[in-house]
């Protein structure tokens, strides 16, 4: 990780990242299967409030509120029969002298490593 990307505050996965954990994960289960358990996954979690879910374009928005805040946007995608594609966009107005990309990228992990629990990783 370079200088400038340990003070960047936004992280987008997708199939063109360079880093395995910010690439876009791929789960066997339908489109709906993926995003209600998605979507109950935040609605659950004590420190998210999801602000808007718009099934029909795949997008559930959600403020985290700690350790630190910042804005979620997840969005669920299905790519054939029985496979989902689930990308995050993260980002926070917060400072620090360290960078905040590495503790926005564990966020991420830690949310992959959540559905991962839930659902078959492809």
């Amino acid at each position: 990780m370079g200088l400038l990307t340990r003070y960047k505050k936004e992280i987008e996965t997708s199939d063109q990242q360079k880093d395995e954990v910010l690439k876009t994960h791929y789960y066997k289960g339908t489109y709906n299967q993926i995003f209600d358990s998605v979507e109950r996954m935040f609605k659950d979690d004590a420190d998210c409030r999801v602000v808007t879910v718009s099934k029909d374009r795949g997008e559930i928005a959600v403020e985290v509120s700690k350790p630190f805040s910042c804005f979620l946007i997840i969005t669920v995608v299905n790519v054939r029969p029985m496979e989902t594609a689930v990308d995050f966009k993260i980002s926070s107005e917060k400072f620090s002298l360290f960078g905040i990309y590495p503790e926005l990228k564990k966020r991420i992990q830690s949310y992959y490593e959540r559905i991962n629990q839930l659902h078959t990783r492809i």
